[in-house]
């Protein structure tokens, strides 16, 4: 059997005896079948492995903390990606792709191109729709520390806060990821399907943003934002 890793939103000690969560039990129980007496591990988010054993795997799973290691997937490089909102299935598959990429933290941002309009209880949703993603993609990739989703925000209320090391997609740049030297910290901004407007460019490297070629080639959004990623871990991370 797979080795199965699983998310909990709680503290986790040894010797800890508990109930897993209504989604993570029916998870484990009904869709995974999974037996008792074997072991899996859980995650909190603290950077930690929990080595875990089924006790009871009834409607309910009850389990017992058996042991913890420290996980040592993350990259060297604290990598924030700012992202312009993608339609649809979109940003859900670029968000997934990131975080198995080692990034730290996503920023969803509304620029002047974006079609994606989110608020109230929508945005909640998609809020919510996100961190599910991002935990699942935590489960599949072996990462035990939880990346931040924060709200989204305008692309003015970004690039007002500070940045250090921060880049801008620009297909008219001269400057390559080659170009910079070995830095432990990152930010990458990068515009939805129409891109970012010259405005907005300007306006991100009049905020200190870098502007930065990927290649002589047009990439989608969701193609530039995972190559960006991997070419930075590559130079700097993991």
């Amino acid at each position: 059997m797979k080795h199965v890793r699983l998310y909990q939103n709680t503290s986790l000690q040894i010797d800890d005896e508990f109930t897993l969560d209504k989604y993570t039990s029916h998870h484990l129980v009904k869709v995974l079948r999974f037996p008792v007496g074997q072991n899996f591990t859980l995650f909190n988010g603290d950077g930690m492995d929990y080595t875990t054993k089924v006790l009871e795997a009834k409607k309910d799973c009850v389990v017992k903390v058996l042991s913890k290691e420290k996980n040592l997937s993350e990259s060297k490089l604290n990598l924030t990606l700012a992202q312009g909102i993608a339609k649809g299935e979109k940003m859900d598959f670029l968000m997934q792709k990131a975080v198995e990429l080692g990034v730290n933290k996503i920023v969803p941002i509304l620029s002047e191109r974006c079609v994606v309009k989110l608020k109230g209880d929508k945005l909640t949703k998609r809020q919510s729709h996100w961190q599910k993603i991002v935990i699942g993609a935590c489960e599949q990739s072996g990462r035990s520390v939880v990346p931040e989703v924060v709200n989204p925000i305008s692309l003015d209320e970004f690039l007002d806060q500070p940045v250090s090391n921060g880049f801008v997609l620009h297909h008219r740049s001269e400057h390559s990821l080659l170009d910079v030297d070995s830095i432990t910290e990152a930010s990458i901004l990068i515009g939805p399907e129409g891109g970012l407007s010259e405005a907005e460019i300007t306006q991100a490297t009049d905020a200190g943003y870098q502007s930065l070629l990927l290649g002589s080639r047009v990439l989608r959004t969701e193609t530039a934002s995972l190559v960006a990623i991997a070419n930075m871990q590559l130079l700097w991370g993991s």
